[in-house]
């Protein structure tokens, strides 16, 4: 097993972290101190791009990730321009995209173009905030250089051999246009090693489990990003595609303990590919001295085809079961939307927004299943679908400016019918009410409290829709055409305290009241389907902490902790009683380990200091979060995680470009998984099976150089 791996891996990271650090505190002179951020406003703390000199960052992302007391949020991207801007500005201005995400897009600017970073916590000049606490905002210098940015990443994992990716994009001027154009790609390899155990109802074991993973793929993209005046209009134009393709493969060994098992091999397969473009455009103009308008139209298509390939064997090798699973998803998203300032009134800004939306979503499931009699049709029930939404959403809100206080407020409505063909028909049609109101304190430039309430409405994810098959389960993931938004009522209190430049600690308090829950509803008692289950609760708290280290003598040193708890409870539809919430994000790769799941509890801590005379800096990350439980109609199916660990190591004293060793996962981390399978409803009938697994996906080494010029 992977374990035995383990000291050779603990050895490596602790020769990174203890010996470089060791070495370079024994011949660096004392650090050049770093210039501070600067207060601006009571609600606008500025970092100049010196501030951020010590770094020597490369990017703009790279700016934003060492920035105290901010953490990057890339929104929702199931949702509408309102929803999955992000919380990163450039320029006072969102990007006129959705699906190019803002870490994406920050990652394409060189770091010698920006020249400071503003934490906004308040409405500011004409910038909707869109329901974020905290934005970041990108000023970029005016009448730069042509500035290009390039990376490139060799990672080897030591059971799943190599990954490359690199990238390079280039910023620059034509005529009165500004532009940014890139082009990435990576070619990848992953997978994992499984272990498993069966027991019967009874406790006793009756199978054994090993499963080994591999797949490969190729993945690519390019965009392009303009900005010019007309007269006085501002137009933007944002265009981004991606594809990827891939190919895996999952054996797994079933080895019978019990007399009367039956002992097979399984060969899964997956052959995925998906292609998606973006075309985004938008115009702003003051149209009097105390109004200004901006249009925005993004256009998004997208299309994606899986073939999954179950190939069962015997004892004497003969092959006695053969199923194909062939998907195909086509997606379409047309966003337009309107936006208006007026600050006619001293001491208010007062914002309009209007935004329509069209989404749809093809999708179809052809399945075929063969057990030595030739190929025969299987018909997966809601697996042949369309399904279309039409969105209208409105806006009305006013910031009054109180002095020390600052009070946002206003009220929205959105109203949508969707409508289904295809295996299931019908058409149905909502309407929400959303009002929203924040109330800011700032008694100092240091410190700032903020209370919110607001109504938000979640956008269905379509593929909830329609049905898939979940090979390595032997199950059904069916689809339901009677799912229904789900509204949240959001109360939130939060405390920031910032001391000096750098530290900062935030707490956030949060209630949520969710109506018609969406979660996993029995439609019989062996299948389920996703859909609205009722009313749930949802409260805890968020840390958030930058603190500097030189009180311990650790010199340009600091840690990020970020803990995140929470309580759930919802009615259980199969056996009536109270639970927390489900954890239905689907099984992908997990590193880094994702903080703001809906889990129990989320923590991370990652320290990194620099050596500014000696150009060279180090660090270290730990993260960790609560189990992931799924109540499904006749199992209950928990996975947890271990720690993960990863040590880094970077310098710019070579070549004018930064070199970064990074170890990753040392520890091997071991993903777990328990699940209990009854003979009908959970809990409410004998339990027929309990399923154990540990999963672990290797310890990898990655070599990454990037620079600009």
């Amino acid at each position: 097993m992977n374990r035995i791996r383990m000291p050779s891996q603990l050895m490596f990271g602790l020769l990174i972290s203890v010996f470089f650090p060791s070495l370079l505190l024994a011949q660096t002179p004392d650090a050049v101190p770093s210039t501070a951020a600067s207060p601006a406003s009571d609600l606008i703390v500025e970092y100049p791009a010196s501030f951020f000199a010590r770094y020597k960052p490369n990017t703009a992302l790279d700016m934003i990730n060492q920035t105290p007391g901010f953490q990057l949020s890339d929104g929702d991207a199931s949702r509408g321009l309102g929803a999955a801007a992000g919380n990163v500005l450039i320029n006072d201005r969102r990007p006129s995209a959705k699906q190019d995400l803002p870490s994406l897009i920050l990652t394409r600017i060189p770091a010698s173009l920006v020249e400071r970073i503003e934490i906004i916590h308040g409405q500011v000049r004409d910038i909707d905030l869109q329901g974020q606490g905290i934005v970041a905002n990108i000023v970029l210098r005016v009448d730069s250089p042509a500035a290009i940015r390039w990376e490139a990443v060799w990672r080897y994992n030591v059971d799943y051999f190599s990954t490359f990716e690199g990238g390079i994009s280039i910023s620059d001027r034509w005529r009165e246009t500004d532009y940014n154009a890139g082009l990435n790609f990576r070619r990848f390899t992953r997978g994992d090693i499984t272990f498993q155990d069966t027991t019967n109802g009874q406790g006793t074991l009756i199978e054994k489990k090993l499963d080994d993973a591999d797949l490969a793929g190729l993945r690519g993209g390019g965009n392009l990003t303009t900005s010019t005046r007309f007269g006085l209009t501002l137009v933007q134009f944002n265009a981004n595609f991606n594809g990827e393709e891939r190919d895996g493969m999952r054996i797994a060994k079933r080895t019978p303990v019990a007399t009367g098992g039956i002992k097979r091999d399984e060969y899964i397969g997956e052959d995925f590919n998906t292609g998606k473009i973006e075309l985004g455009v938008d115009a702003e103009r003051e149209l009097t001295d105390d109004l200004t308008g901006k249009a925005i139209v993004v256009l998004t298509h997208g299309g994606e085809n899986t073939i999954s390939t179950l190939d069962r064997y015997n004892a004497l090798g003969v092959k006695s079961l053969a199923r194909i699973a062939d998907t195909q998803t086509d997606s379409t998203e047309a966003i337009s939307r309107v936006e208006f300032d007026w600050e006619v009134i001293a001491d208010h800004n007062i914002q309009a927004n209007v935004e329509g939306a069209f989404n749809s979503l093809d999708g179809t499931l052809e399945q075929t299943e063969d057990t030595g009699k030739g190929p025969v049709n299987v018909s997966v029930p809601g697996g042949n679908s369309r399904v279309e939404e039409v969105r209208w959403d409105f806006l009305l809100k006013d910031t009054w400016a109180l002095g020390q206080f600052k009070l946002d407020y206003g009220v929205g409505a959105e109203t949508s019918t969707i409508s289904q063909s295809g295996d299931a028909t019908q058409e149905r049609s909502f309407f929400f009410v959303k009002p929203q109101t924040v109330l800011t304190y700032s008694a100092s430039k240091s410190s700032q409290s903020r209370v919110r309430f607001a109504r938000e409405v979640a956008q269905l994810d379509f593929a909830d829709f329609v049905s898939a098959t979940v090979f390595e389960d032997d199950d059904l993931a069916l689809g339901n055409p009677d799912i229904r938004p789900d509204s949240t009522w959001i109360a939130e209190f939060s405390q920031e305290q910032r001391f000096g430049s750098e530290s900062v600690v935030k707490l956030t308090v949060f209630h949520h009241w969710i109506k018609d829950m969406l979660d996993l509803l029995p439609l019989t008692p062996t299948f389920e389907a996703p859909g609205n289950i009722g009313d749930g609760t949802r409260w805890g708290f968020n840390i958030e902490n930058t603190l500097p280290l030189d009180w311990l003598g650790l010199r340009d040193a600091k840690l990020d902790i970020n803990a995140r708890w929470q309580k759930s409870s919802v009615t259980d539809p199969v056996t009536g009683k109270k639970r927390i919430f489900s954890h239905r994000t689907p099984p992908s790769a997990i590193f880094p380990l994702k903080f703001n799941d809906d889990t129990r509890f989320a923590v991370t801590v990652d320290f990194r200091q620099d050596f500014q005379a000696a150009r060279m800096a180090w660090g270290w990350d730990v993260r960790t979060r609560a189990e992931r439980p799924l109540f499904k109609v006749n199992e209950l199916d928990v996975a947890d995680d271990d720690y993960e660990f990863n040590v880094f190591v970077e310098t710019t004293r070579y070549f004018g470009m930064k070199s970064k060793i990074v170890a990753e996962n040392i520890l091997d981390m071991v993903e777990s998984r328990d699940r209990l399978i009854y003979t009908g409803e959970r809990e409410l009938s004998p339990l027929a099976l309990h399923e154990t697994r540990e999963r672990t996906r290797g310890f990898r080494v990655s070599f990454e150089l990037s620079g600009s010029f």
